[in-house]
């Protein structure tokens, strides 16, 4: 093997490390709901090439309500599901879209785009 073929499979395995540990390892950006005065849980989601904060902590029995605001117009994330909690809703893009839900049950509940390209989770305690 000669030296380009070497330099061109350490960066390639440099690469794919990086995407390993950038999908997979990586810390994610996680979220405490704030309690308003009426007792509903909120938390602000902002949705462009994916959601931020991407990791929801709500506590269980006490209603949420997620605001999810799409800075975007990519195909991909005009849609959010949340199977676990029967929820479709379409995003429009440069506004500011509702999700109200009660967790009843303590886990981690996950929820996507429609494609399944954009990925966040919902943890109850």
């Amino acid at each position: 093997m000669d030296t380009p073929a070497i330099m061109v499979t350490v960066i390639g395995l440099a690469l794919a490390g990086f995407v390993l540990w950038y999908f997979f390892f990586s810390a994610r950006q996680t979220a405490n709901a704030v309690s308003s005065s009426s007792g509903v849980q909120e938390v602000a989601i902002t949705v462009k090439g994916g959601y931020s904060p991407d990791v929801i902590e709500v506590e269980r029995g006490k209603p949420v309500q997620l605001s999810f605001y799409r800075d975007e117009e990519n195909s991909c994330s005009e849609e959010l599901l949340m199977p676990d909690f029967s929820i479709r809703r379409d995003l429009p893009a440069f506004k500011t879209t509702l999700v109200e839900l009660l967790p009843k049950e303590a886990g981690t509940f996950p929820f996507t785009c429609g494609m399944g390209m954009l990925r966040g989770s919902l943890v109850v305690k």
